[in-house]
């Protein structure tokens, strides 16, 4: 299946026994047709654990010998077009997310359901008309995106106490034709999208759903005209209560006069509610993300990458953000719990990608994105004092076993649990700056140098990735979308400025004004050592989410 002279990056893989492998893009996908798929050799590799084959058309079908990747905890076949997918996946008993999104599948192996592991599962673009029945045996799922696909509905099992760790379920731009009122049983279901389906009715049920923050029900023709304004209008909270009130309706129908009664009781209320959602609406609409292009501001930041990243940590993204307001209240407190949480979740607790944040008053430009040995890598931790990054790693994890002995656990908290990301490393990335310092030393920690603070007014945001390109852009974006999100509670709240001795100087005299949440984000170049444009973001194609109330201004 291929000769391994066309594939050196899998003996590599073999030698250094790594654990992550990529194939992404125009080169790989034409080994993969002249070889007519991929190297057979690709599943002797017992050691992954991360696996991406992306963005190569000429991939059709998955061989069975997949199932001898038995450590494969991420599986990442997207945007290719794989006609189907072998039973055989099932027997990936560690395997934790499947993204199998943009190919040409019209049916899933039963395979699927025996994944006991499965936290995350992608096959959104698609031409799926049903999903296997057994989902429900994946007891770990939280995420399930089948959007885009052809889907009339859920297996009838679907509805299940059993998945009760599911909290984002995307099923838009389906077929879907009713949504079952035993929806209520996915009691952990905190995000509900089934926009541009074929729902007549949105069950009452779903008011019983106590963690819903989120629910998008817009581009059906609902038979309640009432509702149908709500959801194309109103925020989640509004449309619960408004269900809500419909299900004690349906309670007390008994008695049809005092049904009216009460109708008619509720009605100026109603309208009072009505009303309030629609200036809620338009208070939402003031969330706008501006971007300023590198074309209009010479003086923007760039980052150089060295052609050395590629084989340790090889995407990155950054951006310049203005309009953050970290000095009101807990906004800082709110923005690094978000951070946190992002790299808890989209980020696969950092496995996947991780992001970094800095004052750009601090930063000594030009930037560059490097490698440098554990021994020669100095770095002023968070928090720490100046240190080589082996030095680093061996004085976390004394802190580390010190933490188990005392807490009488397995488990570690805070930076001590990504060490194991840096095993077997020879080199180590670095985000450099102009006096040779480094700045970054993803997926570890920032420095002290650049941390940011109440005070600080503008943000440097870069997320690195040794997944893909999409990735960084895709964390990025999720990050610019929740700074929006803060912003925008902070600027409605209006809280006071922290006591903390962190202001200093006369007061702002913006901060008395009216409060805005408007963020402005600053493109920022990264280029190879030649000058070479490598990418810019934000492009027209990023923060492009479908946000009903967030505006982004090109």
């Amino acid at each position: 299946m291929g000769d391994m002279e066309n594939w050196p990056e899998i003996e590599k893989a073999a030698t250094e026994k790594r654990r992550e492998l990529v194939f992404q893009g125009p080169a790989f996908d034409e080994r993969i047709s002249s070889d007519g798929g991929l190297a057979s050799a690709l599943y002797s590799l017992t050691l992954l654990n991360y696996l991406e084959v992306s963005q190569c058309p000429s991939l059709t079908e998955i061989h069975e010998d997949i199932q001898r990747l038995t450590n494969l905890q991420s599986l990442i076949l997207c945007r290719n077009r794989l006609a189907s997918v072998p039973n055989v996946v099932g027997k990936l008993k560690s395997l934790k997310v499947l993204d199998l999104s943009v190919n040409n599948l019209s049916s899933l192996p039963e395979g699927i359901t025996q994944l006991k592991e499965l936290t995350t599962l992608n096959v959104s673009c698609n031409s799926l008309e049903v999903l296997p029945e057994g989902l429900t045996q994946c007891t770990k799922l939280s995420t399930i995106n089948v959007s885009k696909n052809r889907l009339t509905g859920f297996p009838a099992d679907f509805y299940s106490e059993r998945l009760d760790l599911l909290s984002t379920l995307v099923a838009s731009d389906n077929s879907i034709e009713q949504l079952s009122g035993d929806v209520h049983k996915l009691a952990a279901l905190k995000v509900l999208d089934l926009s541009n389906n074929k729902l007549k009715e949105i069950p009452s049920d779903l008011s019983d759903c106590s963690k819903l923050k989120e629910i998008n029900f817009k581009g059906n023709k609902l038979s309640d005209k009432r509702l149908e304004k709500m959801v194309n209008g109103c925020q989640t909270k509004s449309i619960l209560d408004y269900l809500r009130g419909k299900g004690k309706g349906r309670e007390e129908g008994g008695d049809v006069d005092g049904g009216r009664k009460a109708d008619k009781g509720k009605r100026q209320q109603r309208k009072k509610k009505v009303a309030d959602d629609q200036d809620e609406v338009e208070e939402l609409n003031k969330m706008v993300v501006r971007v300023l292009h590198v074309s209009d501001s010479p003086a923007a930041l760039s980052v150089t990458v060295s052609a050395e990243v590629k084989d340790v940590r090889p995407y990155l993204v950054c951006c310049v953000v203005r309009g953050m307001n970290l000095k009101s209240g807990n906004a800082l407190k709110r923005f690094l719990v978000a951070q946190t949480k992002l790299h808890d979740d989209l980020c696969g607790k950092r496995t996947i990608a991780t992001i970094a944040s800095h004052d750009v008053q601090l930063i000594k430009a030009p930037l560059t994105y490097d490698v440098k040995p554990p021994t020669q890598l100095k770095v002023v931790s968070l928090g720490r004092k100046e240190m080589t990054a082996i030095e680093l790693i061996r004085h976390l994890q004394v802190e580390a076993d010190e933490l188990r002995k005392q807490k009488k656990r397995q488990n570690v908290t805070g930076l001590h649990k990504y060490l194991q990301l840096l095993k077997g490393k020879a080199m180590y990335p670095c985000l450099v700056d102009a006096e040779g310092h480094v700045i970054s030393f993803p997926p570890i920690t920032n420095s002290e140098k650049t941390k940011i603070k109440k005070t600080t007014k503008e943000l440097f945001l870069e997320v690195t990735s040794a997944a893909s390109l999409q990735t960084c852009k895709d964390v990025m974006d999720a990050l610019i979308v929740k700074m929006a999100e803060l912003n925008k509670f902070t600027a409605e709240h209006r809280e006071e400025a922290g006591s903390d001795g962190e202001v200093d100087g006369p007061p702002d005299t913006a901060a008395s004004s009216e409060p805005s949440s408007e963020l402005i984000v600053q493109q920022v170049r990264t280029v190879d050592q030649d000058g070479n444009l490598k990418v810019v973001y934000p492009s027209k194609t990023d923060l492009c989410n479908d946000i009903s109330n967030l505006t982004v201004i090109w």
